[in-house]
Parts: structure tokens; C-alpha cells; sequence
């Protein structure tokens, strides 16, 4: 089983490199004030999971700059499950006015940086 997921892990990595959306275009000024707002924001994912190669590129198509967090390593694995609640990937961490909520789920961290920065 291991075998399978490593083999169809680096496919979906492949063809997303090959079929990378492209960014988009906004002036200076607008991207840096996107670039502050997403500062306090952070990915948690695994680099061949399905669902966080469909929420990067959902990312790169609004040319946000979200730090992007490797669940895997271990420290990383036990701030997702005190903080967040569950260790589930994508995750979403977002900080405002020293309030932390954690969105999961693929589409619904879609339809939140839509709505939010599109």
C-alpha cells in the first residue's frame, strides 16, 4: 500500500508541475497589502496530498504568499493536534486580532480565500 501511495503521490506532484496555474496579476501596491494580510496565515499540509496540491494551486491562481508547514515532521503534527484540535490535512491556520481559528477541509479553505481575496 505504501508503495501505491508513493507512486501516485509523485504523480499528482508531476502533473501539477506540469499543469501549474498561472498567478494573478495585480499592482504593487494591492499585492503588498494581500502579502500583510497573509502573513498571519499558515498552510498545514503534505506535499503529495490531493487536497493540499488543490488548495496550493487555488493559492497560487490568487498569488497569495501563505507560509506553507509540512505536517508530516513531528513538532509540526503536535501544534495541529493541541492547537487545532486533529491532525488533519489541509489545514488552515489563520490569526486576527489574536484570535486563531483553524479552517479544514479543501473547499471550504477555497471558498474562504476567495471570498476573502479574490
Amino acid at each position: 500500500m505504501f508503495v501505491i501511495r508513493w507512486i501516485l503521490g509523485r504523480i499528482i506532484l508531476l502533473l501539477n508541475f506540469i499543469f501549474t496555474p498561472k498567478k494573478r496579476k495585480r499592482d504593487f501596491q494591492e499585492q503588498v497589502e494581500i502579502d500583510a494580510q497573509t502573513q498571519n496565515m499558515q498552510l498545514y499540509q503534505y506535499k503529495a496530498c490531493p487536497f493540499c496540491v488543490k488548495v496550493r494551486r487555488a493559492m497560487r491562481r490568487q498569488a497569495l504568499n501563505i507560509n506553507t508547514i509540512d505536517a508530516k515532521q513531528a513538532d509540526h503534527k503536535a501544534v495541529l493536534q493541541e492547537q487545532g484540535g486533529k491532525i488533519q490535512v489541509p489545514c488552515l491556520r489563520i490569526e486576527e486580532g489574536g484570535q486563531v481559528t483553524w479552517l479544514y477541509e479543501s473547499s471550504a479553505i477555497i471558498a474562504h480565500l476567495n471570498t476573502r481575496f479574490a
